[in-house]
């Protein structure tokens, strides 16, 4: 898209819609286009009692929140004499179900306010309407209630399909509710997917819109400030990195495939030579995966189960903060050696590990892997070398954002392994490389590994805590004594 603002196809120069349309109920005065055709949607439907499930995907932080709200606060304020309820949930109670609360009495408040109550610590009231809000968590206890006004569903990508269907959809059977599911897409097998996929199909039937999507390029046509924003997130993480993909160009990722493709791949490839020691002047960090030794890994969520010859994986990385970035200011980061120790006791590894470390690399920083027989390894160090140490645990979460960040360092470009040299060292590295694999799970996490079966992923983990130890350091660290 050009860097320039498309013109505005109606309304104020923002785009928004003008307050002297008479077409526009006062309540959605100042929705943008998008907006408007989705809230107009779904009132029809609320009006002709047909009882529709539209599917809605607005690019990240394009507006949804502030559609659901003010399609709440008109149903609340036309329905203040009635005893009807709307009711919405999200994956969490706290913070995104007290986020939405919050928004919608912050409106309220504004021409309401001494008919405007809060009951039970999860319900809005106004004169005798109610909006219920609700979580969508697997534990939470929700049945019982009644949606008489419409029954929303936000972030249903993060929203299991089996608490939907068992537990919320039927709240809106007495009614013939109207449903809308809001979100951003996320993989072929989320509950938002699965809605958008019928609703598609029903309109191809019918010719009734019921899937709604606006990516962040649509979103921008409004908005200079988000363009400049999305943008700049495109530079960072690059355009196939899954969060953009999925948060801003609603692209569904497809799970179980490559962890890099074979353009990433390239990409990773350098052709500086591999380095045995430091050059002077010159700023080294290192990320170390720890062998399990003998045992066997017990997080099998993780799929970083190990067999018993695992090894140990040092990696050198050498930083230029002379071509960081210019989003994050992060620094480019040349791979330029690595150790190799393949059924080493931890034990016969320390002295050797401090030593190049301190002596031969004089490394600024260092990651170490603290999971499992990690951690007492990660504790020498840290006792070793001081401040210098950093442990890492591997959990569901932490991996993900260790993935994600490591895809926005290839993406970008700042990450370069060194070129070939014949060694057993490079061929494992480039094996690992090719034989990752990635798999998305909800909740915007991911997993990257390399299955058992067909090896091991130390050389991958190793690469990737570099970059974890890279993103914690500031130019103004590096340009030190």
């Amino acid at each position: 898209m050009s860097s320039k603002m498309l013109p505005c196809p109606s309304g104020s120069e923002s785009g928004r819609e003008s307050p002297g349309d008479s077409r526009v109920p006062p309540y959605f005065y100042n929705l943008r286009p998008y907006q408007l055709e989705i809230a107009t949607a779904v009132m029809d439907s609320i009006r002709k009692k047909r009882g529709l499930t539209f599917s809605v995907e607005i690019s990240r932080q394009g507006g949804k929140n502030e559609l659901s709200a003010r399609l709440e606060h008109y149903l609340l304020t036309i329905k203040i004499g009635g005893k009807d309820t709307l009711v919405k949930c999200s994956p969490t109670f706290n913070p995104q179900t007290l986020i939405s609360m919050r928004r919608l009495m912050d409106l309220l408040k504004e021409s309401y306010s001494q008919r405007l109550s809060k009951e039970s610590g999860h319900i809005v009231r106004l004169g005798d309407a109610r909006a219920v809000f609700l979580s969508a968590d697997e534990s939470s206890n929700v049945v019982g209630n009644t949606a008489s006004l419409l029954l929303e569903i936000d972030e249903a990508q993060d929203v299991s399909k089996e608490k939907f269907t068992r537990d919320f959809k039927p709240m809106g059977a007495a009614y013939n509710v109207t449903t809308a599911l809001y979100g951003t897409t996320w993989d072929d097998f989320s509950l938002l997917e699965e809605v958008k996929q019928t609703n598609l199909e029903l309109e191809r039937k019918d010719g009734v819109k019921r899937h709604f999507r606006y990516d962040w390029q649509e979103v921008a046509r409004y908005n200079p400030h988000y363009l400049a924003y999305v943008e700049g997130e495109r530079q960072r993480l690059g355009e196939c990195h899954p969060l953009f993909m999925t948060q801003y160009r609603l692209l569904p990722v497809h799970g179980g495939g490559g962890f890099l493709s074979v353009q990433q791949r390239s990409q990773l490839q350098g052709e500086h030579a591999r380095m045995r020691h430091r050059e002077q002047g010159k700023l080294y960090v290192a990320g170390i995966d720890i062998a399990g030794e003998a045992e066997e890994e017990a997080n099998a969520f993780l799929q970083v189960a190990k067999p018993r010859q695992d090894s140990t994986v040092m990696t050198i990385g050498e930083l230029d903060f002379s071509a960081c970035d210019e989003i994050r200011k992060q620094p480019a980061i040349r791979i330029v050696e690595h150790y190799w120790w393949n059924g080493k006791k931890h034990t016969e590894l320390y002295a050797r590990m401090v030593d190049i470390l301190r002596n031969v690399w004089h490394c600024r920083s260092i990651v170490v892997d603290a999971t499992g027989m990690g951690q007492p390894v990660s504790s020498f160090l840290k006792g070793a070398l001081g401040s210098k140490v950093s442990p890492f645990t591997f959990t569901e979460k932490s991996k993900s954002e260790l993935g994600f960040n490591l895809l926005a360092a290839v993406n970008s470009g700042r990450l370069k392994m060194y070129a070939g040299d014949g060694s057993p060292e490079y061929q494992e590295f480039w094996e690992e490389i090719e034989k990752a694999k990635s798999q998305y799970r909800p909740s915007q996490t991911m997993n990257f590994y390399v299955d058992p079966s067909q090896g091991h992923d130390d050389f991958l983990m190793s690469l990737a805590l570099v970059v974890e130890t890279a993103s914690g350091y500031s130019p103004r660290e590096a340009r030190g004594r």
